[in-house]
């Protein structure tokens, strides 16, 4: 636990928590005509649908609208689905893209209660436009849809996919992302790193310089490589396949999750992922499908899926990493070739965020 002050307050303790802790909902920001999604709403609706009813199951979801017609049109989606009224809560809150898990707030876990962080979005480093994403979390602040919880902006570039919590003070991260000079360009990597440490009460940071997948967008977030599943297992994309060129890199990830150790000192379990085989978007570019973006919520584990012979063997996989929890295949074809994947789309509000 590290201590952190806020402006005119006493020293307090905080956590990151673990995904695999209680959660009051998830976020979700639906896809909406406004963007690059325009072209593949009449996919992305059911996807997205099927997304919210599975978790719906477990517990509420947040979803942020477009506008009043958008959230209306939401709305009927959910209701037609069976998902009922106690477990959605649809605000408007405008967007540029939906991948909620980066532009969303970040839930640290203080003495006092849960302190949501809004950390600076830049559209994965200059990528793509941005701006009303960035705003998301102060719209949604100002709109009261985090009612009484504590809530800061923090001037640092940081998107949720690319940190990886083990709730007990441990952060698993990429170089190829965290200290790419899009981000943070002013600061060392020592800045970066007490940053990390002073904002999500860390005091191991562990550090994968290798590892990535073709097509990723977002330099190499830690959510489509590997993944803690409790404090000792990670499991992680394995490529079994010498003629792949990915298959370097990754066996040099797994050489590092090998060298890797848990805070007392012994070597972590690692669970290889299945490969999917390549999946390419119109343009002939490998999409970047991965099991490693599943989504952990209460009592239960979505996992992507994209109508592969592989899918069934990465349910199996991550049903043993996770016993006593359901585990769900989402099949997320849509979602992948907007170059991203389940975990990406969704947010998990820990415990007490919402009421």
């Amino acid at each position: 636990m590290i201590p952190i002050r806020r402006q005119d307050a006493p020293v307090r303790a905080l956590r990151f928590p673990a995904e695999w802790e209680e959660q009051s909902a998830v976020m979700l920001t639906w896809p909406h005509a406004f963007g690059d999604w325009a072209p593949v709403l009449a996919s992305a609706d059911p996807q997205f649908v099927r997304i919210a009813a599975a978790i719906s199951r477990y517990e509420p979801v947040l979803v942020c609208a477009y506008d009043r017609a958008h959230a209306d049109h939401v709305e009927r989606l959910l209701t037609a689905a069976g998902v009922p009224h106690d477990r959605m809560r649809i605000v408007v809150a405008p967007s540029d893209d939906v991948f909620v898990r980066d532009h969303g707030p970040l839930a640290v876990d203080m003495a006092d209660g849960p302190l949501l962080l809004d950390f600076r979005f830049n559209g994965w480093g200059g990528k793509y436009p941005s701006a009303r994403d960035d705003a998301l979390s102060r719209s949604l602040r100002d709109d009261g849809a985090f009612g009484a919880t504590a809530f800061q902006s923090v001037d640092f570039v940081l998107e949720g996919g690319s940190v990886e919590s083990d709730g007990a003070g441990t952060l698993l991260l990429t170089e190829r992302c965290l200290l790419a000079p899009s981000r943070n360009p002013r600061l060392t990597r020592a800045e970066i790193e007490e940053t990390l440490k002073t904002r999500l009460g860390a005091d191991r940071l562990l550090w994968l310089r290798h590892g990535y997948l073709a097509g990723d967008d977002t330099d190499g977030h830690i959510d489509t490589l590997a993944r803690f599943c409790d404090d000792h297992t990670i499991a992680y994309c394995a490529c079994p396949f010498e003629d792949d060129e990915h298959y370097a890199e990754l066996k040099a990830m797994e050489a590092e999750l090998a060298g890797l150790r848990t805070r007392s000192g012994s070597p972590y379990r690692l669970v290889p992922l299945p490969w999917p085989r390549a999946r390419l978007a119109d343009d002939g570019e490998r999409l970047p499908a991965t099991y490693a973006n599943f989504l952990i919520v209460n009592g239960a584990v979505l996992v992507p899926t994209y109508d592969d012979r592989a899918d069934h063997e990465a349910l199996a996989t991550l049903a043993a990493c996770f016993p006593g929890r359901d585990v769900i295949g989402i099949p997320c074809l849509t979602l992948i070739a907007q170059r991203g994947s389940l975990h990406c789309a969704t947010l998990q509000l820990p415990r007490a965020v919402l009421a």
